[in-house]
């Protein structure tokens, strides 16, 4: 495969010519629950986002409370790109988290395979939405709680304050490395590969799920 070099000395990897398989997985969460981080953090090329500096503007509609360091947020969304073998490639497309950009939730739902609902255990609340969400449009996801150095919670406590089904993987990750964001994406994978091998036969519509790559 041919690679490029971008303009911050980072390799970029060409897209195969025998890859014909895309296979779509949006990340959601909260506002500042680090969507961005770990699209950049896995994708095999120079990430597309839509960050833009926060002004005073902002501050009367996004609740920065908790993050207050935060000075830039995605205002469209990201994109990034893992080749997972010469046939399926997996796009990844994370959503924008503040309330005023919800709309452009279900559009960016069409199409995707699965999710993954990144959460910020200081601001549980903020993760209701997207699993919300993703449960009215019928698509699997599992729920990864980002380290931010908070105070430490159990399984069992953010699944309570998620009320979140059993059969729903919970992780927690560190969205900046790349080996853990890695893990959350092969996590979801088994998931739905779960999940297609529990339909009955007739249901079973979409081509099979491709192995994750370790």
């Amino acid at each position: 495969m041919d690679s490029a070099t971008s303009d911050r000395g980072e390799p970029r990897q060409a897209l195969s010519s025998t890859a014909d398989n895309g296979l779509k997985i949006v990340i959601v969460g909260g506002f500042g629950v680090g969507k961005t981080t770990m699209v950049r953090s896995v994708s095999e090329i120079r990430p597309l986002n839509t960050e833009e500096t926060m002004t005073k503007a902002g501050e009367a509609v996004d609740d920065t409370e908790g993050i207050t360091a935060k000075t830039a947020t995605t205002v469209a969304f990201d994109f990034g790109r893992i080749t997972l073998d010469a046939h399926n490639v997996l796009y990844l497309f994370g959503a924008p988290g503040q309330e005023r950009f919800w709309f452009l939730w279900d559009r960016l739902f069409s199409g995707t395979l699965g999710a993954v609902v990144l959460a910020d255990t200081r601001r549980l609340a903020d993760s209701w939405y997207a699993i919300d969400r993703l449960e009215h449009h019928g698509t699997p996801f599992v729920v990864a709680c980002n380290d931010f150095g908070g105070p430490a919670h159990t399984p069992e406590q953010v699944r309570g304050a998620l009320d979140l089904p059993p059969e729903v993987p919970l992780l927690f990750c560190d969205a900046r490395s790349r080996a853990s964001s890695k893990q959350v994406l092969i996590s979801l994978v088994e998931h739905l590969q779960h999940l297609q091998r529990a339909r009955p036969p007739q249901t079973a519509l979409q081509p099979p799920i491709p192995e994750p790559t370790p």
